[in-house]
């Protein structure tokens, strides 16, 4: 126990000597500009605006990419019908790929049903889901 408390208050001390040196480590060493020098922006107002819609598209995408392989996953961990811990979901566009193996050819069937059932869902790639029997 002493020898833990020693470790701590070690480290307290050091915490608190190093704390001045860390304000010269984060200063900013860049010179301020003044207000008699012009900056320019290499890209327009439009092009600014182009690129801000291309990346929420992109993320939102991506977030509803997440989005329907969780409702998936949910949806196969939900039933008894579906062996939702065996099965791998992916979703890339829309498109959601299912892989692993399941008991029967009506377990992978239903599998892929629930898959299209999912809002958002535009197409279901079972190939890496195998049966079975």
């Amino acid at each position: 126990m002493n020898k833990i408390q020693t470790t701590i208050t070690a480290a307290t001390i050091a915490t608190a000597l190093s704390l001045p040196l860390a304000g010269a480590a984060f200063a900013d060493v860049t010179p301020a500009l003044s207000d008699s020098q012009p900056m320019m922006l290499a890209a327009t107002d439009s092009d600014l605006e182009n690129s801000a819609e291309h990346t929420a598209n992109e993320a939102g995408e991506a977030m509803s990419d997440t989005w329907i392989t969780t409702k998936v996953k949910s949806a196969l961990l939900a039933g008894d019908s579906t062996p939702g811990m065996k099965i791998e979901v992916e979703t890339n566009d829309g498109v959601v790929s299912l892989s692993g193996t399941v008991a029967s050819e009506a377990q992978r069937e239903m599998a892929i049903d629930k898959a299209k059932g999912i809002e958002g869902v535009k197409d279901v790639s079972a190939d890496g889901l195998k049966a079975v029997d």
